[in-house]
C-alpha cells in the first residue's frame, strides 16, 4: 500500500516538472532575441523604402550670392511585373541624358520595361513642374535610374507521373533621380595607363593585418 502512494506520489512529481519545464521554456522563446520568425526583417531591405521620402529633404537657405541650387526629384514604381536583369539594361540606356531623349530613347523601343520606364518619367516631369518648382519641363536631366528586386512567388507546377516543379513569378522596383539643368558632359573612357594606376594605388593603400 505504501509503495503504491509512493508511486503515485512520485508520478505527480514528474508531472509537474513537466510542466514547470514547458512554462520556462516558454517563458524563454518568448522573451528571447532571437527571431521568431523566418521572414527577413533587418533594415537592409527597407534603403528602397526611403526612396521617395527624400524629395522632403530641406535644405538650410543659401547665402546671398551663391549659386542656385538644382531642384531634384525621386520617383520610383514598384512590383513591376517583369525582370529585373531586363529592366536594368533599359535604365542604364537613359542614364545621363537629358529627360526628352531619354523619352525619344523609350518610345522607340519595342521592350515592355521601356513603356513603363517612360511613364515614370513622365509621372517624375509632372512632380518636377508641379511639386519642386521647376520652370521648364525639358529643363531636367537623368541623374540616377537603376532598378532593384521585388517580390518573389514561388508556386508548384505539377507535372506527370507524380513530379513537380517550381514556377518563379518574379518582380522588380524601378528607381529615378532628374535633376534641373543640362546633363552633365560624359566622362572620357579611361586608358589602359589610368586603369594600372589605379591598380597600383589600391596595391598601396591596402592594410597589413597582424603588424604594428
Amino acid at each position: 500500500m505504501a509503495a503504491a502512494v509512493l508511486d503515485q506520489l512520485g508520478a505527480l512529481w514528474i508531472q509537474n516538472l513537466r510542466s514547470r519545464g514547458k512554462l520556462a521554456l516558454g517563458l524563454l522563446s518568448f522573451h528571447s532575441v532571437l527571431p521568431q520568425s523566418y521572414i527577413h526583417t533587418s533594415a537592409a531591405l527597407d534603403i528602397s523604402r526611403k526612396w521617395e521620402k527624400k524629395n522632403k529633404i530641406v535644405y538650410p537657405p543659401q547665402l546671398p550670392g551663391e549659386p542656385r541650387r538644382p531642384a531634384e526629384i525621386y520617383h520610383c514604381r514598384r512590383q513591376i511585373k517583369y525582370s529585373k536583369d531586363k529592366m536594368w539594361y533599359l535604365a542604364k540606356l537613359i542614364r545621363g541624358m537629358s529627360i526628352d531623349q531619354a523619352l525619344a530613347q523609350l518610345e522607340f523601343s519595342d521592350k515592355k520595361g521601356a513603356k513603363i520606364i517612360k511613364e515614370v518619367l513622365l509621372e517624375a516631369q509632372d512632380m518636377a513642374v508641379r511639386d519642386h518648382n521647376v520652370e521648364f519641363r525639358s529643363n531636367l536631366y537623368i541623374a540616377e535610374s537603376t532598378s532593384g528586386r521585388g517580390q518573389c512567388l514561388k508556386r508548384i507546377r505539377y507535372h506527370g507521373r507524380g513530379y513537380y516543379g517550381i514556377m518563379e513569378k518574379v518582380y522588380c522596383h524601378y528607381f529615378v533621380k532628374l535633376v534641373e539643368g543640362p546633363p552633365p558632359p560624359p566622362e572620357p573612357p579611361k586608358t589602359a595607363v589610368d586603369h594600372a594606376k589605379e591598380y597600383i594605388q589600391h596595391l598601396r593603400s591596402r592594410t597589413i593585418v597582424h603588424t604594428l
